[in-house]
């Protein structure tokens, strides 16, 4: 066993090799897809939306690839294989999350929605105070998403070439964040969503491959690959329960109804997921989309289980493993290497190459699609609706879109190189807090409650926003701990790890001050008229045009 538990860095050369190559290879084909698309951008369709023109089946590829981020595929399976139970919550918090988001949201958006999510708030709201607050709160989550990919990307590639310091590593982010700012800036949605479609299909291809070769080991007995995941973790029948991670004390058991309620909610208000449904010609292909979603979203997150117990298993997590270190970020890509042939073989180089390389093109695609989606608010919401006042041409929008990319991924490469001893299916769900908090309530209100106004909307999202941001900042995640971003200080009051418990009642409590606070009855004229445009798709279509 002891051999296969080798550290990539002492692979043989000529297998280390072989795994950049294979690695570069799927990198350099997501870099020509985007330049092929870049081709096919000629309006503001065609670069926020994708032309409008995708089937129901190629959206849900694309939605299936922009929601299966590295938070699922590296960081459930690295709780898992460290956490057992506890870790295995995650992928339950993010699959139900999905079915909320569908029976809530999804196609009711698309229908009463142009291009983001302040298209159908604006419908029957003041346009400037609505969407400068929702393009606010598009750009604050997506860049929390934003830094669980490029973590995720600096454990990977710091995997493949053998990589520990973590300057070195930083170096790694700084490049995935250039990389993601030539996706947007010259593919677009368009592009975006071709490289999303593929690495959905080498995503499924390559989780399906380990979960066969790990369950092939175990004889396809799940009781015995549980049984020796348990002995190997070295926690025994603990590892198979409740308690690892959460429910040590009253404070855990809270956290835990936090995440809970953050991961089940959270999904419903990410805008890079909400502004998939515009990419398709009409609400009949929405549907068609969410059909492909589920069924791919959910034969996944039930071979996490064979990942994560899988790697329990098989590798060593013990406190000074490689699996450890990295927070569970490294699991996958190491698990593929064992059942591979182990460190040092052919088969080993070839399986870690290719589990690599689709978690890379997974990181690529998922950044490109958040920064795409904030850099649209950004310019579609913020310059063009509030700035300029409708008064500007699609191609300076567009490139007002290009040039907000560059600067958000400036941010996001900031942000992420301080973040990296922190888990990234762990970041993630602090991203679904604030989306839940912020986005969530001014949606569900928007939809299902007449009497909601400007005030409340804009009191819902900063609210919402505001207090989750806060919390995050004054949590261990921040300080206090030796696992926080800024381990040598300690400024955290606020005990819980996720603030969705508080924040997320908060943004639904704002939303009711709000609107009771303020005087503008005007948004109750259009209620019925978005109500029928919502439920019905009647006149989406055409208003998508304009």
């Amino acid at each position: 066993m002891t051999a296969l538990l080798l550290p990539l860095a002492d692979a043989e050369p000529g297998n280390q090799a072989l795994t950049i190559s294979l690695f570069t290879a799927v990198v350099a084909v997501t870099l020509y897809i985007t330049w092929w698309a870049s081709r096919q951008n000629k309006t503001a369709a065609d670069y926020y939306a994708g032309g409008r023109n995708f089937s129901g089946a190629q959206n849900g590829l694309a939605v299936a690839g922009d929601y299966m981020s590295a938070a699922s595929f590296l960081g459930i399976s690295g709780q898992i294989a460290l956490y057992g139970y506890d870790g295995f919550l995650y992928s339950i918090g993010f699959l139900v999350a999905w079915l909320v988001a569908l029976l809530l949201v999804a196609e009711l958006l698309r229908n009463s929605g142009r291009f983001t999510m302040a298209d159908q708030l604006a419908y029957r709201m003041r346009q400037k105070p609505i969407r400068t607050a929702a393009a606010s709160s598009t750009i604050v989550v997506s860049i929390f998403y934003l830094l669980a990919q490029m973590v995720g990307a600096g454990s990977l590639v710091g995997l493949l070439l053998g990589v520990t310091d973590e300057a070195l590593k930083a170096g790694v982010i700084v490049l995935v964040g250039a990389l993601m700012i030539i996706y947007v800036t010259i593919g677009g949605m368009k592009g975006t969503t071709w490289v999303q479609i593929v690495k959905a299909v080498l995503l499924m291809t390559g989780t399906v491959l380990i979960t066969f070769l790990v369950l092939l080991k175990f004889d396809f007995n799940l009781s015995k690959l549980l049984g020796a995941a348990a002995d190997n973790s070295g926690k025994g029948a603990d590892f198979l329960g409740p308690g690892l991670l959460y429910g040590k004390d009253l404070v855990g058991q809270i956290d835990f109804l936090s995440l809970g309620l953050a991961l089940v909610l959270g999904t419903a208000g990410l805008p890079h997921i909400l502004i998939r449904f515009y990419t398709v010609p009409d609400s009949k292909s929405a549907r068609r989309s969410v059909q492909w979603a589920i069924g791919l979203i959910g034969a996944f997150y039930l071979m996490t289980l064979a990942l994560g117990f899988g790697a329990a298993a098989l590798l060593d997590t013990g406190k000074d493993s490689a699996v450890a270190t990295s927070k569970g970020n490294t699991a996958s890509p190491l698990l593929a290497e064992v059942v591979g042939g182990g460190a040092g073989s052919t088969g080993g180089a070839i399986l870690l190459a290719l589990i690599a390389a689709v978690a890379f093109a997974t990181i690529l695609a998922v950044v490109a699609g958040l920064t795409l989606t904030s850099a649209s608010s950004f310019a579609h919401d913020l310059y063009a609706n509030v700035f300029a006042k409708g008064k500007v041409t699609e191609r300076d929008e567009i490139r007002v879109a290009r040039f907000a990319a560059i600067g958000i991924g400036a941010v996001a490469i900031a942000l992420a190189i301080p973040a990296q001893k922190l888990n990234i299916a762990f970041l993630v769900a602090l991203a679904f807090a604030v989306a839940a908090s912020a986005n969530l309530p001014a949606l569900l209100y928007n939809l299902f409650w007449k009497r909601f106004n400007t005030s409340g909307a804009t009191w819902s999202i900063y609210g919402g926003l505001v207090s989750a941001v806060l919390l995050v900042l004054f949590s261990p995640v921040v300080s206090g701990k030796p696992t926080s971003m800024f381990p040598g200080v300690d400024f955290a009051w606020f005990p819980l790890s996720n603030p969705g418990i508080v924040s997320i009642p908060l943004g639904f409590l704002f939303g009711i001050i709000g609107t009771y606070l303020g005087k503008d009855r005007t948004s109750e004229q259009r209620y019925t008229e978005l109500q029928v445009r919502a439920l019905t798709g009647a006149g989406a279509e055409a208003a998508a045009k304009h």
